[in-house]
């Protein structure tokens, strides 16, 4: 099984990866492979470099470029693991990508909600370096990400998750989703 996680950046999708990982499943940042494919091509890890080189991927392999650059760790990890969490999903084409690479595999689409001032607050303490510090930095990151068609996945979300209360009423719904999500796969499927 391969859970796909979406959601606007500062919406709260790694607490989702990491309540998998707690519980021994391994997971996929396409994110991280962007990172790192900006450190390969002798790049500084700025938010400048790391959009280049996202763009540049695309130019090179096709809007689907860094799924396509996943596919292989992702494959590793099924040998091991019946589920694998793969974060930062932004189109249709990169679901379509894992679709057409793991043809067996149930794959079930989590989205989450969170208001944009919230976001907007929680990147700003955040403080990761591509993280906005003004409201006109993370508006243009926004459209970005909708530009890129990340809205069509999280339309296409199997399981939508609202956080916009407390801390700890957003880990009980993750708690209580991947539980289910987890439950599901014990018995064939979710």
């Amino acid at each position: 099984m391969i859970v796909i996680v979406t959601g606007m950046p500062g919406s709260g999708k790694s607490k989702i990866v990491k309540e998998f990982e707690r519980r021994g499943f391994p997971s996929v940042s396409l994110g991280d492979i962007v990172r790192e494919e900006t450190v390969k091509r002798g790049l500084e890890l700025t938010k400048e470099n790391v959009a280049k080189v996202s763009i540049r991927l695309r130019q090179e392999l096709g809007q689907n470029a860094v799924a396509k650059l996943a596919v292989e760790k992702v494959r590793a990890f099924l040998e091991k693991s019946p589920l694998v969490v793969i974060d930062g999903v932004r189109s249709l084409d990169e679901v379509g990508t894992f679709r057409s690479a793991f043809p067996g595999e149930e794959i079930i689409i989590i989205a989450v909600h969170t208001p944009p001032r919230l976001r907007f607050e929680r990147l700003k303490a955040r403080g990761r370096h591509d993280d906005p510090q003004s409201w006109e930095d993370f508006e243009e990151r926004d459209w970005k990400e909708l530009r890129f068609g990340i809205g069509g996945v999280i339309a296409m979300a199997d399981h939508m998750l609202i956080n916009d209360g407390s801390k700890e009423e957003y880990e009980e719904k993750v708690e209580t989703l991947v539980e289910r999500i987890i439950q599901g796969l014990n018995r064939g499927g979710a």
